[in-house]
């Protein structure tokens, strides 16, 4: 039987990112609302024209997760299909997915994934998935063996801008009190799919200094891993940023992405989520 990987658009992947006749793949989009208008985040999104939305509006924006339905549409009945979502912390994707699996024709054959994380974390996730199918392993050991993975992979983030993640009730109180002071620009991370602010700092440059410090403090071996650069609309300071881990760490890889809606929204210009 062959495989299927779905996931939700707060991966950052395109519809086409694997190309294999052994596994399907399939993103299923979230969708932003700004002042009546739908942004769907599908290939086709304009994340420039979202956030030129988002900035003239006075009114709240919201975004709102694929519906039970979206994800049962997706689920392949001939094939074992692995779902990969935002944390479940920060939205009701995965328990959309979940329902899904109960309502499908083949349950059995349905994995879900709480990320607890978003952005390149989803990818990580994807590229493992990925990498067992193709060795071969069982639908039972995959399932086992990326729930492992996925509580190896660290998340820390920088932002210019925290107006969406705070409107939108996606960090708590005190976190979002902090993270709006005038001469505070924290450095937060992902602690078990919660945010939280992990240093207290004056300026970007520096938080982003501190982020480059805090991967080897928080990972120490980086040997046959892959960090993910998720950026706004912020690509020089995402490719500074790639340069300063290379000379400072040993990761197979260090990739530069762009965010694409979803991601987007939360971030705002400027913002970076790295993921390793």
């Amino acid at each position: 039987m062959k495989f299927k990987i779905i996931c939700d658009s707060s991966v950052d992947l395109m519809s086409d990112y694997i190309k294999d006749e052994n596994i399907k793949f399939e993103v299923v989009p979230l969708t932003i609302r700004v002042d009546g208008d739908e942004f769907i985040d599908n290939d086709s999104i304009d994340c420039k024209a979202l956030l030129e939305k988002v900035n003239k509006s006075k009114n709240v924006a919201h975004s709102s997760c694929p519906s039970p339905h979206d994800y049962e549409k997706a689920i392949d009945k001939d094939c074992y299909n692995f779902i990969i979502t935002i944390s479940k912390k920060l939205s009701g994707s995965y328990n959309s997915a979940t329902l899904a699996r109960t309502l499908s024709e083949v349950e059995d054959n349905v994995f879900v994934i709480d990320s607890k994380g978003t952005a390149g974390t989803g990818i990580l996730i994807v590229d493992k998935l990925n990498e067992f199918i193709k060795k071969g392993l069982s639908f039972a050991e995959i399932s086992e063996k990326i729930l492992e993975f996925r509580d190896s992979i660290n998340l820390l983030f920088a932002l210019n801008k925290f107006d969406n993640l705070v409107k939108n009730g996606r960090m708590s109180k005190v976190t979002a009190f902090i993270a709006n002071l005038a001469a505070i620009r924290p450095l937060c991370c992902a602690d078990d799919g919660e945010i939280k602010i992990k240093e207290k700092i004056r300026t970007f440059s520096g938080v982003l200094k501190r982020l480059v410090f805090n991967i080897g403090k928080i990972c120490p071996i980086q040997t046959g891993r892959t960090c993910i650069i998720a950026h706004t609309f912020n690509e020089t300071d995402a490719n500074t940023l790639k340069q300063s881990i290379e000379e400072s760490y040993n990761f197979d890889e260090v990739r530069v992405v762009s965010n694409r809606g979803l991601c987007s929204f939360y971030s705002l210009e400027g913002g970076i989520i790295v993921s390793f």
